[in-house]
């Protein structure tokens, strides 16, 4: 008879990819995993049946996280920069404080091993967000390109502005706010 599944596990193997991912990238052996988290690497196999399915679970986790921090409070009734304004700022924090999370979720979101529904299923809770941003855009100087270059464009501005939040914070206000300015006048200015 099997052992039941333990979450603290799942978790701890989670976790310890996480940082394993970032450190050495996508491409980092199972059995790093398996001895950050302290466990088997058949143990890793038992919770996740291929290290696609690892990293397919991963990229939801991750996800999950980023959603919990951003859409926490999050202005439905407010003006589109109200919104927009709420989205960055959480999503620069949650950034701050996971850079390997960040790092990794970089990785994974230009992975060809995340299947399309995997990232369906991931982005499907972030509705509000897409629509203020396409509500945003509608009028604005990028109105007419591809949505997903309109996001790795907000992507670098955020990264740039997480870089320079971490290397000086006794500055991150300044910078999280010409961030969220050059964000703006990206995405709303006609």
């Amino acid at each position: 008879m099997a052992r039941p599944r333990s979450e603290d596990k799942r978790n701890a193997i989670l976790d310890a990819a996480t940082k394993v991912f970032a450190e050495q990238g996508i491409s980092a052996p199972t059995a790093k995993i398996a001895r950050e988290a302290g466990v088997a690497e058949g143990t890793l196999f038992t919770y996740f049946d291929s290290k696609d399915t690892l990293l397919n679970q991963l990229y939801l986790e991750l996800k999950v996280d980023m959603r919990d921090a951003m859409l926490t409070g999050y202005p439905r009734r407010a003006s589109s920069r109200e919104r927009a304004s709420h989205v960055w700022r959480t999503y620069i924090g949650w950034g701050v404080a996971h850079p390997h999370g960040r790092k990794v979720m970089a990785q994974l979101s230009v992975s060809e091993r995340i299947t399309p529904e995997t990232k369906a299923i991931g982005s499907a809770p972030f509705g509000d967000v897409q629509g203020m941003l396409q509500e945003a855009t509608a009028k604005g100087a990028l109105k007419d390109l591809d949505p997903a270059f309109v996001g790795a464009l907000l992507t670098a501005l955020a990264e740039t502005t997480m870089d320079f939040v971490v290397r000086e914070p006794a500055r991150a206000e300044h910078y999280r706010t010409a961030g969220f300015e050059a964000f703006w006048n990206a995405i709303g200015k006609a």
